[in-house]
């Protein structure tokens, strides 16, 4: 993956600072946090598990952030969803969540957008993205994103829960499956608004999903590759499945 020469990648002494504490990890460089510095993501759906992701990738310092979720905050909202406050209800999300997060770390760029993912508008919202987080509550805009980031090759952390249960894997265009190859019939008991959720349990999913996209924006450690993780928080069973592409997918077969 290329990095940007437009922006001083150089840390600041502010910026050294802050994030000295995850450089001492072992082999994670300077290097590391300028491959940070200089990537944009864009976060498709900021809820309990997109905005935890957002959180995590803000304060691990990453360059930029393009938020992308249509609609006001409701009450029913308030149980997952950690970039918003109860004084905001009623108001567009993307707009507290870019606050929200300028209050945690100032040194991100933050770009929103109070709209659905579509295919008229997923070129706009992915221009000058390195990584894509798929967190939309539906099929549809899930598989617009999957289209568009197989299309532009630019990677999509795909995860989704329902209950106590999730999944996660990464979408590498031309080298791992993408949705499509995994889930190519919509669930149609997958209503928007009709599964339930504990906070944490989302929010669990968007830390690991955060910590994937940290791995394949700078190179560090290893990233899940045709290989999807799925949990049980109830009983807290984790396992690891392989997953293979399709080579008839209509999406990525002729890659």
């Amino acid at each position: 993956m290329r990095w940007s020469s437009e922006k001083n990648l150089e840390l600041t002494d502010t910026e050294a600072e802050r994030y000295r504490r995850q450089m001492m990890l072992h082999g994670f460089t300077p290097e590391h946090q300028q491959r940070l510095k200089g990537s944009t993501a864009l976060i498709a759906g900021i809820g309990g598990l997109g905005g935890t992701a957002a959180v995590y990738l803000a304060v691990a310092g990453i360059g930029k952030m393009v938020l992308v979720h249509s609609g006001k905050l409701t009450l029913s909202n308030m149980n997952r969803q950690i970039l918003m406050k109860h004084d905001w209800i009623g108001k567009s999300r993307t707009i507290q969540a870019k606050k929200t997060i300028e209050e945690i770390n100032p040194d991100v760029e933050i770009e929103i957008y109070d709209e659905r993912i579509s295919e008229d508008k997923i070129e706009r919202f992915l221009d000058g993205v390195r990584i894509v987080l798929s967190a939309r509550p539906n099929f549809h805009e899930r598989r617009v994103l999957n289209n568009a980031c197989v299309n532009k090759d630019i990677p999509m952390i795909e995860a989704a829960m329902n209950d106590m249960e999730g999944y996660l894997f990464n979408v590498i265009p031309g080298a791992t499956p993408c949705l499509n190859c995994i889930y190519p019939d919509d669930n149609p008991e997958w209503e928007e608004l009709g599964f339930p959720v504990i906070g944490a349990v989302s929010g669990a999913l968007g830390c690991l999903m955060s910590i994937e996209a940290i791995k394949l924006l700078t190179g560090y450690g290893r990233p899940l590759l045709s290989r999807m993780l799925v949990f049980n928080i109830m009983n807290m069973e984790f396992s690891k499945l392989n997953i293979n592409r399709d080579p008839g997918c209509k999406v990525c077969g002729n890659r």
